[in-house]
């Protein structure tokens, strides 16, 4: 299911795993060691026998990363499609880890390539990261060149909010504890310079018109694409009421992110959100009320605006 991916571009720090050059090219036949590591783990993940001592995560995400993991592949067991697990996976070693490159479904998404990685040490394998979202470095040409693998704009999207927001986030916790939340907050609070772009971007329009066409413009195309297809919708728009519907990364952040979560409650999460718009709505001349609605298990925030009539 698509959920599922949106979890495992999440494990990590980052939103991106990322195969360096040192780790050479992917091969054809693997070798028989790599393929045996391979073979066991799927035999033991589709019996239920993957356990916590099976697994070493990677040292910066902590102990607590690993019942994540073991949650994850949980569900990849009971959505997995086993032939697709059959199927000779691409092999990349590097510096005692094994990267295993293979495509798979789950239940009724489409396949995607994922990243399984393992290290091993006194003669065992331990499984310790996965990813659907990985940069294809190694296979970049030598050097001089100009030209980087690639990776699609929904990831580069992904990549990007989850970056600012962990920074964000984490430096709440440290200004919480010296200034205060309402100073952590006030830094937040961009609603005049957001209202000057809007009008800059937007000069054909009126000002409260101009506002809201370019969130829709910025939220559609300069903070996604979205995972959804409909990611932000314009339902209504008059001199004194507009609706706009949108699924935000900012919240698919918070279900998938495993490190979001032990920093930061829901509801502050959701407060950073709110204070945000309320301050830009405010600059542009507009009343706003937040909805949120379950989508499809995404977070869907319907923005009601309305202004007061003219003195």
């Amino acid at each position: 299911m698509q959920k599922l991916r949106l979890i495992m571009v999440a494990l990590g720090l980052t939103a991106i795993g990322i195969l360096w050059p040192s780790l050479g090219r992917a091969q054809s036949s693997p070798p028989l060691p790599e393929l045996k590591i391979w073979r066991e783990f799927v035999a033991l993940l589709k019996e239920g026998r993957v356990t916590a001592d099976r697994i070493r995560t990677m040292p910066e995400l902590g102990s607590g990363m690993t019942a994540t993991l073991m949650g994850y592949l949980d569900v990849m067991k009971r959505e997995a499609r086993w032939p697709e697990w059959e199927a000779e996976p691409k092999v990349q070693r590097s510096d005692g880890r094994v990267n295993f490159i293979i495509p798979l479904s789950f239940a009724e998404s489409d396949r995607t390539s994922y990243c399984f990685t393992f290290v091993e040490a006194g003669g065992r394998w331990y499984f310790q990261h996965l990813e659907a979202i990985f940069i294809r470095l190694d296979e970049t040409p030598p050097p001089p060149t100009s030209a980087f693998p690639d990776t699609s704009e929904k990831q580069k999207a992904w990549d990007r909010e989850e970056s600012y927001w962990s920074k964000i986030i984490a430096w709440r916790g440290i200004l919480i504890k010296n200034k205060g939340e309402e100073f952590f907050l006030d830094l937040l609070k961009d609603g005049n310079g957001y209202f000057v772009w809007a009008k800059s971007r937007a000069p054909f329009l009126p000002p409260q018109r101009a506002f809201i066409l370019f969130l829709c413009w910025e939220q559609a195309h300069l903070r996604g694409p979205n995972f959804m297809a409909d990611a932000v919708r314009l339902e209504s728009l008059t001199d004194r009421e507009a609706v706009v519907r949108l699924h935000p990364i900012y919240f698919q952040l918070y279900q998938a992110a495993a490190h979001l979560k032990p920093q930061i409650s829901l509801e502050d999460y959701r407060k950073i959100f709110e204070t945000i718009w309320q301050d830009r709505a405010r600059a542009a001349g507009w009343n706003l009320k937040i909805e949120y609605a379950d989508d499809r298990g995404y977070t869907m925030c319907i923005f009601r605006f309305s202004r007061n009539p003219d003195p």
